[in-house]
């Protein structure tokens, strides 16, 4: 049976070393999980309760296509708890997690062969998301100056007519401040181009508060999940908040692309929502993580590194060791135990001499993680002090 063109996108990296890591751990070795950006944590207790006793009494069939309204009104109380914006719920759409968020934004706001604009590095499924769709992702080198953000210079001469941006940004963690997030939206409007803002990271912040496209503008389209702050990646569900006037054409397109997201995890988001005690809990923990990596990472001889904002990833500048990511992260897989991602999945210019590394699981694994790194670097030549010792 013949193939799509659409269907020739790249592998997503990320993927592939977390199927080495599992290979390796079928054969009975013990992995540090450093690669992926999955919380350690389950869903919260109170979410796991509430499906528990739904499984009891309801058949959870289908959901209207836009999600459990008790659980969009709940997401709108969110931007008002978090970022002081009064938000209609019927501007907000549960997703089927973040991608189908992505999926659904870009089938409802733009046409085949239009050009989405993207930061690079960035997170890759945007642009493999986008070629399957025959749009064209347009990758602009944003600065290790602008902390790997791009601004408004970078765009200039670049035709258009969508704009995507994370803050916090996955591989980075770096964030945008409120003046540098309202000129990309204003340089995006002035365009005509379509604004879309990453926020699924939000909630997971150290220093300051991310602050949302919303309290900018109400003409942006914004895409948020349950997978990170709130420990849900499998349950795969998200949402997003556009328009107004444009609830219509995702609903639509949700309709028929989706039906609706699904029932058992709309009915565990609702109750996260409400579990603050343990988000926060999980926060100190990646707060606790977050330091261990900046005072391990350079004492393991990755210390072309910069504090990330929020998200749990620390990206390094390993060009002085490689121009192949790929093959270090396997060489650090296979003689280190420590699964970690190339910087090729966000960067296909300049990733070969980069890697993230992810602080999402325990304190203990961190803690062991860069222990063995440490002993690798140590026996490359690249540390001279003590490998065993604590990070």
């Amino acid at each position: 049976m013949r193939n799509s063109r659409r269907g020739a996108v790249d592998p997503f990296i990320v993927m592939d070393v977390m199927e080495a890591a599992r290979q390796a751990e079928a054969a009975g070795r013990h992995i540090i999980h450093m690669e992926v950006g999955q919380p350690g944590t389950p869903a919260p207790a109170a979410a796991r309760a509430a499906l528990a006793r739904a499984l009891e009494r309801d058949a959870l069939g289908y959901t209207v296509a836009l999600g459990l309204p008790a659980l969009r009104a709940r997401i709108a109380r969110l931007y008002g708890d978090w970022y002081d914006v009064d938000l209609d719920p019927g501007r907000v759409i549960v997703t089927p997690g973040s991608s189908g968020g992505f999926i659904l934004a870009f089938a409802a706001l733009f046409d085949a062969g239009d050009r989405v604009a993207l930061g690079a590095p960035g997170y890759p499924s945007y642009r493999q998301i986008l070629r399957s769709m025959d749009l064209v992702p347009v990758e602009v080198q944003a600065s290790a100056e602008n902390r790997f953000q791009p601004v408004p210079d970078d765009l200039a001469g670049v035709d258009y007519q969508g704009l995507m941006v994370a803050s916090p940004a996955n591989p980075t963690g770096t964030m945008l401040g409120r003046a540098a997030l309202s000129d990309l939206i204003g340089a995006a409007q002035a365009q005509g181009a379509a604004f879309l803002s990453d926020e699924i990271y939000h909630g997971i912040e150290y220093e300051a508060k991310a602050v949302s496209a919303l309290e900018i503008s109400d003409e942006v389209c914004v895409i948020n999940s349950f997978s990170k702050y709130f420990s849900m990646t499998g349950w795969r569900v998200g949402w997003l908040v556009v328009p107004e006037a444009q609830v219509r054409q995702f609903e639509r397109l949700a309709q028929n692309l989706f039906i609706c997201p699904p029932h058992a995890s709309q009915v565990a988001a609702l109750a996260a929502l409400d579990a603050h005690e343990e988000n926060a809990a999980n926060l100190s923990v990646y707060t606790q993580n977050r330091q261990l990596m900046l005072d391990g990472l350079p004492r393991a001889g990755f210390d072309r590194i910069a504090p990330p904002d929020g998200a749990f990833y620390v990206y390094a500048d390993v060009s002085h060791l490689t121009s192949d990511s790929r093959a270090l992260a396997r060489e650090i897989l296979d003689e280190a135990g420590v699964a970690v991602t190339p910087g090729l999945d966000f960067d296909p210019v300049r990733g070969g001499g980069t890697l993230r590394f992810s602080y999402a699981r325990t304190t203990e694994d961190i803690a062991e993680g860069l222990r063995r790194l440490r002993a690798f670097m140590a026996a490359k030549g690249h540390v001279i002090d003590d490998p065993d010792a604590n990070p």
